[in-house]
């Protein structure tokens, strides 16, 4: 049985399509569209930055275990 009350914060807004479509309406009308592909184009960078160095610092740890097993072993 999976216990809902940890995914509360998620379903705090409870939006639907037309809600959804409304905002969507207010960023573009905020940002123009021209700037909204270079606002997307910087996020999945950071985003691809995010993993590299997630990846990184997993590899890291996984080498120094390694390496500790060689050397105990």
């Amino acid at each position: 049985m999976l216990n809902y009350e940890i995914f509360k914060p998620i379903f705090l807004f409870n939006l639907g399509a037309p809600e959804i479509i409304l905002v969507l309406l207010v960023i573009l009308v905020l940002f123009g569209a021209k700037k909204i592909p270079e606002m997307m184009q910087g996020l999945g960078k950071g985003i691809k930055e995010f993993k590299k160095a997630t990846k990184d610092v997993e590899s890291e740890i996984t080498n120094a275990a390694n390496t500790d097993n060689k050397k105990s072993g």
